[in-house]
């Protein structure tokens, strides 16, 4: 029976590669997955006790679009401090995780036709949203060299850009190469978007996700409140919050409203009894925070001893930021998601092929090692067996 009429932008989306793989092992709890983004923390038992609460005393109603103005301040002043900068209440809505203020973030910006400057590799999301409304992606893509690791040539983003450049899309600390734009570059960036009024959408989820410092250098350290930027965050991965939703734009005030009309459009709004926990999380959950980055710090230097001395592996740096491990397995440039769902078939562990991520990555394999010990112990000794079978 036929239906109704899509549309071709949507219909032309292709099945994102990562589920591709990870649906073969619904219903298989012997899988070990490493394919998300995603630690094996549950959330802070204060921060959930909160939630409870909220939701036990009946906060179970219609919230503020863009957020209880109580969390809108909490988030002003944990970034005021974070970034050394005065950042107002009005400038934050909250949003239904990191991937909604994106989407509302290109819905608001972007016209059919109209094109995106992405620096990849890139999280798969942000350029299906751009195909989804009828945008045109472009890519600046990172250049990878044994002395410098992974860095980006601003020239490349530049030369992208034209006359209907509506936004330069920027993951930093970066999914999944640990890529982290220093302050120098964040400042030259900002000047070109300035002159030619470009947004820059700064994904900075990984913010807190580092392993020398308080936090990732941000477009919100040199922004002034009108500048064309759009920085969002989420409480997924510092707070390990993953399946809560929880996310925030930061943005000039001027287009708050506008925001929120997209808020309302899309969702009506976050529940109230999450919120709670979300401002107990930015105000008392800094414990939490260094529990996350010290489990990922653990996880880390297990990756780093293991994973480049598995059979056919290279290219693996350790990250100075994020949570993954990124490299290449000899032999298998041209096959990185058949490799992943044979790996997952026969050596019962999950990885990602780098082909979801965008140019740049053909060739590559991303994993997750925000996992315990002994998880990463015997899913290394999956792989390295799984490898020697190739």
């Amino acid at each position: 029976m036929p239906i109704g009429h899509i549309r071709p932008a949507v219909a032309g989306i292709e099945e994102q590669q990562i589920l591709a793989v990870s649906k073969l092992a619904l219903g298989d709890p012997s899988v070990i997955a490493m394919w998300y983004g995603e630690s094996d923390l549950p959330t802070d038992t204060a921060i959930r006790q909160v939630a409870i609460e909220s939701l036990n005393a009946g906060e179970t109603f219609y919230g503020h679009k863009r957020g209880l103005p109580e969390f809108q301040a909490a988030l002003a002043t944990y970034m005021s401090d974070l970034y050394g900068r005065a950042i107002a209440p009005d400038r934050v809505s909250l949003t239904q995780s990191g991937m909604s203020a994106i989407m509302m973030i290109f819905q608001t910006i972007l016209d059919p036709g109209d094109n995106a400057v992405i620096v990849c590799p890139v999280w798969p999301n942000a350029q299906s949203v751009v195909r989804a409304l009828a945008g045109e992606p472009r890519y600046a893509v990172l250049d990878n060299d044994e002395a410098r690791g992974w860095h980006l040539d601003l020239e490349k983003v530049f030369a992208q850009c034209d006359g209907r450049t509506r936004a330069i899309f920027v993951n930093t600390p970066n999914n999944p190469t640990g890529w982290t734009m220093p302050l120098d570059q964040m400042r030259e960036l900002l000047n070109f978007a300035r002159e030619r009024g470009i947004w820059i959408v700064s994904d900075e989820v990984y913010a807190r996700m580092v392993y020398d410092g308080r936090a990732a250098p941000s477009f919100l350290e040199i922004a002034e409140p009108d500048d064309p930027v759009l920085s969002v965050n989420s409480f997924s991965k510092s707070w390990a919050m993953t399946g809560w939703r929880i996310g925030w734009i930061t943005h000039p005030p001027q287009i708050g409203e506008l925001l929120g009309n997209m808020i309302e459009f899309n969702y009506s709004c976050v529940p109230t009894f999450l919120q709670r926990g979300g401002i107990h999380a930015i105000e008392q959950g800094e414990d939490a925070v260094a529990a996350m980055i010290g489990h990922c710090r653990t996880g880390r230097g297990i990756c780093s001893q293991r994973l480049p001395n598995l059979p056919r592996v290279s290219g693996y740096r350790e990250p100075e930021a994020s949570f993954y491990g990124f490299f290449r397995i000899d032999g298998t440039e041209d096959r990185t998601l058949e490799t992943c769902q044979r790996l997952v078939r026969e050596a019962k562990v999950g990885i990602a092929p780098g082909t979801a991520f965008g140019p740049g990555a053909e060739g590559w394999y991303r994993l997750c090692f925000a996992q315990s010990p002994e998880r990463l112990s015997t899913a290394f000794d999956r792989l390295e067996s799984g490898l020697a079978s190739l």
